[in-house]
């Protein structure tokens, strides 16, 4: 089959055509400005490449019940213009094939789940460290749906006793996002990420608190795998420093191998590299034609 994909992302949209074994032939990047200027560049795509369905991988918040009249619209976020705007409705109108929407992380966890590092897991999450933070979750399974969809993000968490930064969250100040985020790190010390690279400080700052989402999800989900991507995750010290964070943390409250021994498996960086979200719309669709 012939499959469009969309990654929808803070700062730049994604378009791809591929298959439902997870295979990308073609894409496009696009800059997320004002939908007046973005939705047509993405109808522009569709309209030269001949799709029978298509997924899309959103940023939220997003109303993801397809009972929902609301369903496919960006509802709550800060985003300029994107505001209580309707997506998937602005899509439906111009592309007439069957469509399925949902968060780019739960897409992405999804695809990690179906071709990449959580490959035959039942139990998995997906956190993105970007622009935002978010995580998609996959239970038993399922992609974990609700009120809304996991906002993981917004995890209210301890902030550690040296630092004075008041957070970056419009909404809750010292969220994980707030203050572990790529514009929180800029803001704290004055430089992006990037600029940042060798000062150890920085990144055992962000291991900390990036553990405490990770060691709170183990927790609640009794995840099999944590996959860490987005851009603050380029940073590579990150991962051994998150590990042994997290090992901290839970203190041998959980007495599993996969912890206790086997920690660089259990938190890994994406299998499927940068196109774990674009591949997640593949897999939306897959996922709803098997009816899951």
């Amino acid at each position: 089959m012939r499959l469009g994909t969309i990654e929808a992302g803070g700062m730049k949209i994604i378009c791809g055509i591929g298959d439902e074994n997870g295979q990308i032939g073609k894409k496009a990047i696009i800059p997320t400005l004002h939908p007046r200027d973005t939705i047509p560049e993405i109808l522009n795509f569709f309209a030269s490449n001949h799709i029978e369905a298509l997924g899309i991988g959103t940023f939220g918040p997003v109303e993801i019940d397809p009972a929902s009249p609301q369903y496919g619209m960006i509802t709550s976020t800060p985003k300029d213009g994107w505001r209580n705007f309707d997506l998937l409705g602005a899509l439906k109108a111009q592309i007439d094939v069957p469509m399925v929407l949902d968060t780019d992380v739960n897409a992405a966890v999804l695809a990690e789940a179906r071709w990449g590092a959580a490959k035959g897991l039942d139990n998995s999450v997906y956190i993105t460290v970007g622009t935002g933070i978010g995580a998609g979750i996959l239970a038993q399974g399922r992609l974990v749906h609700g009120l809304l969809h996991p906002e993981v993000g917004h995890m209210l968490i301890r902030r550690h006793p040296d630092d004075s930064f008041i957070g970056n969250c419009p909404y809750h100040h010292d969220c994980a996002e707030g203050i572990a985020a790529g514009p929180a790190i800029a803001k704290r010390w004055g430089k992006p990420g990037i600029e940042l690279t060798h000062e150890e400080a920085v990144w055992d700052l962000e291991a900390f608190y990036l553990a405490q989402v990770i060691a709170n999800l183990l927790l609640v989900l009794s995840t099999q795998k944590v996959i860490l991507g987005g851009g603050v995750m380029g940073q590579k010290t990150l991962f051994p420093k998150i590990r042994h964070e997290v090992t901290r943390l839970l203190n041998g409250y959980i007495d599993k191998k996969a912890i206790t021994e086997n920690m660089h498996d259990l938190i890994v960086a994406p299998g499927l590299g940068s196109d774990a979200g674009l591949k997640g719309g593949l897999a939306l669709i897959v996922n709803q034609r098997a009816g899951k």
